[in-house]
């Protein structure tokens, strides 16, 4: 039995179902490395804000401190905005990869059962063309004896005796 064309219009589906979720799941670790990045960025600026504190204790700079705390605690507000919503995206992307990798199983397993029906469909196929093959022989076979008709028959038989 060959493949139905409704078994390989699902396949197609499946496909651009696997397509779909595949892109779903690498825009959300695209912006959950985003949100890593910003937050690595912001921890960058607090230590700098940090560094600025210092420098202004040595140098006196009212100016410098004031910056230094200012932007220490701007990157810590960053920060603590930030890591929830890394965590929610985390959960979302993991979600997403998930999907994919069920409609990546969905796809394989249609693509197994078709395999597995075209090859008993040309196992089969082999075994007709074969039998078609053995039956046209057989048919030339007889047709060449009745062809040659009983004395034919004899004069083989006996041909083969006196070879003996």
């Amino acid at each position: 039995m060959p493949v139905s064309r409704s078994m390989r219009r699902l396949l197609n589906v499946l496909q651009l179902e696997e397509e779909q979720r595949k892109a779903e799941m690498e825009s959300a670790l695209g912006d959950l490395r985003r949100l890593e990045r910003a937050l690595t960025a912001s921890q960058v600026q607090e230590r700098e804000g940090r560094r600025l504190v210092r420098a202004s204790a040595a140098t006196g700079e009212i100016a410098d401190r004031l910056a230094g705390l200012e932007e220490s605690r701007a990157a810590l507000s960053r920060a603590a905005f930030l890591k929830p919503k890394i965590a929610e995206t985390t959960v979302t992307a993991s979600a997403r990869q998930e999907e994919f990798l069920s409609k990546r199983v969905e796809r394989r397993q249609a693509e197994s059962v078709i395999r597995k029906t075209e090859t008993k469909d040309a196992i089969q196929a082999g075994r007709r063309g074969q039998q078609d093959r053995d039956e046209w022989f057989l048919s030339k076979e007889q047709r060449e004896k009745s062809a040659a008709g009983p004395g034919r028959e004899q004069a083989v038989a006996s041909a083969k005796k006196s070879e003996t």
